[in-house]
């Protein structure tokens, strides 16, 4: 699978980029968009991911900057549309004998060269305001559950964010992942 944009479609993408962050200053206080862009044009291999997860409806904008790096949630209200029905890893999806997925969120996000949220990021992109209130989101989970057959996932709801359980082969149509991107 090519990983590389054309000069077009980078163009483009910046594009859209640069109007989600205008539109939404309150997910990014401080952060200059053109220090943003500089990084973004001098990444492709970046870029690439970040054209994945718009492609896959995660709206992603930036919504931090640490040691140098500006990172990228994606901020799409729900969980991703083309990134739901899918299980938690390939170890779930490879045990599961009847009515397999597609795909799974770890395997997915890495083909993506993106990151699943962990549950402190994913309670961080919610004080910028409220995500996933009609879907849930899978969250990295903790080896300790995982060896047991588990996975965790996470909503918003009552103006709150919960936690659950499930079994890792478990998937839901309105249950996908959200990913992160440091550039």
């Amino acid at each position: 699978m090519k990983k590389k944009l054309s000069p077009l479609q980078q163009e483009e993408l910046i594009a859209v980029l640069k109007t989600r962050f205008e539109k939404n200053p309150m997910r990014h206080k401080g952060i200059e968009w053109t220090k943003v862009q500089e990084k973004l044009e001098a990444a492709p291999d970046k870029l690439w991911s970040l054209s994945e997860m718009e492609r896959t409806g995660g709206e992603p904008d930036v919504v931090g900057h640490n040691k140098g790096e500006y990172i990228f949630y994606d901020c799409s209200a729900e969980s991703p549309k083309g990134r739901r029905s899918l299980c938690y890893d390939g170890e779930a999806l490879k045990a599961r004998k009847e009515n397999k997925p597609e795909n799974n969120a770890i395997d997915m996000a890495a083909s993506m060269g993106v990151e699943i949220l962990t549950e402190e990021e994913y309670r961080e992109l919610q004080q910028l305001e409220a995500f996933d209130t009609k879907t849930s989101s899978w969250v990295k989970t903790p080896a300790n559950i995982r060896k047991h057959g588990g996975a965790v996932f996470c909503d918003r709801r009552y103006d709150t964010v919960f936690l659950y359980h499930n079994g890792a082969e478990s998937y839901y149509a309105a249950r996908g992942f959200r990913g992160s991107l440091k550039v």
